[in-house]
């Protein structure tokens, strides 16, 4: 004999309250409800072992409490890293991340966007490139969803951003070297970059100006070591790698073409994700708030779904350098 399924009719009767008024304390909306009455809800849930279906809370919130969430790369930790500060955020709120893995192909994003959309998110939150396709903005638009693009902000000021002050960083990274007597460094980066690897670049040229020299290469290990070639062939003492993957591959490349870090050339890497206290000798680089990061964009997007005519606002969060053993000074 089957038994008999748990209502929300059950627990409003448990609770002594109508089913209104458990209904908008289930879904969070407890402001104008006595702690006691609040209390008795949560109670009577319990007791009954009441859960909610889903469908139907939607259909009387209009909301689904899921957020989307693309990232171009989660193998990379930065971005797992940075999803976790999302998901801890979300968790507390009651809403439930979708990650989307762009996998490095851009030519997915838009698909992935549209396919969040038919899937009903409260709204996204873009750590990848999509947002720089006008198309995917309008199509945002048209369904009113809100969004925060995490270090794509780009010239308009439509959406909100978090970012992390990416200039400053390529600015530190540039000082230090010069600071122990590198005249000459040399920084890898994509040949097209995206506007937070820009920023990188432009803070680090804005030190070294022309001793620069600008090697192409990809955000990962393989770009790095690529990058070695042109590298050895020329009289810079110090690299900046636009990222840590690079870093790791410049590793990886040096060491096969028999030159040594720090010994031969000095390396600063920039996001400080987990392996830069492991690998040999131990990175120096410049770390991003990454879990703080993605908490940040998380907070902004609740603080959109309830105010949504707020003016579109952008955070920039600071970053360090972090000193271990990959520099040697020249002085």
């Amino acid at each position: 004999m089957n038994k008999k399924k748990i209502t929300i009719k059950d627990v409003a009767k448990k609770a002594g309250l109508s089913i209104t008024s458990v209904s908008q304390i289930l879904n969070g909306n407890t402001q104008r409800f006595s702690e006691k009455a609040i209390k008795k809800v949560y109670a009577a849930q319990k007791e009954l072992n009441y859960v909610p279906d889903f469908f139907a809370q939607r259909m009387v919130t209009k909301k689904s409490h899921l957020i989307g969430v693309l990232v171009p790369d989660i193998s990379n930790p930065f971005f797992a890293q940075l999803f976790l500060g999302i998901q801890d955020i979300l968790n507390k709120q009651g809403y439930v991340a979708l990650l989307y893995n762009m996998e490095g192909d851009e030519k997915q994003e838009s698909h992935y966007v549209e396919d969040l959309i038919r899937r009903g998110v409260d709204g996204l939150i873009i750590a990848s490139s999509a947002f720089s396709d006008q198309s995917i903005y309008q199509a945002l638009q048209r369904e009113s969803l809100p969004m925060i693009v995490m270090d794509q902000k780009t010239e308009t000021d439509m959406v909100d951003a978090v970012q992390a002050d990416n200039y400053d960083g390529g600015k530190q990274a540039a000082l230090y070297l010069q600071e122990l007597g590198h005249k000459k460094a040399a920084v890898v980066l994509p040949e097209n970059p995206t506007v937070n690897v820009r920023k990188r670049y432009e803070g680090f040229a804005s030190v070294y100006g022309d001793e620069l020299l600008v090697v192409n290469g990809e955000l990962s290990t393989s770009g790095g070591q690529g990058a070695v070639k042109k590298i050895i062939n020329s009289d810079i003492t110090a690299i900046f790698a636009i990222n840590d993957l690079i870093a790791f591959g410049l590793y990886m490349g040096l060491k096969e073409a028999g030159k040594k870090i720090p010994n031969d050339y000095s390396v600063v890497g920039f996001d400080d994700i987990s392996p830069c206290g492991y690998v040999t000798p131990p990175l120096t680089t410049i770390a991003q708030p990454t879990f703080e990061l993605g908490q940040e964009a998380a907070k902004m997007l609740m603080g959109r779904l309830n105010s949504p005519q707020k003016e579109p606002e952008e955070k920039i969060l600071p970053v360090k350098l972090v000193q271990r053993f990959s520099v040697m000074p020249l002085k």
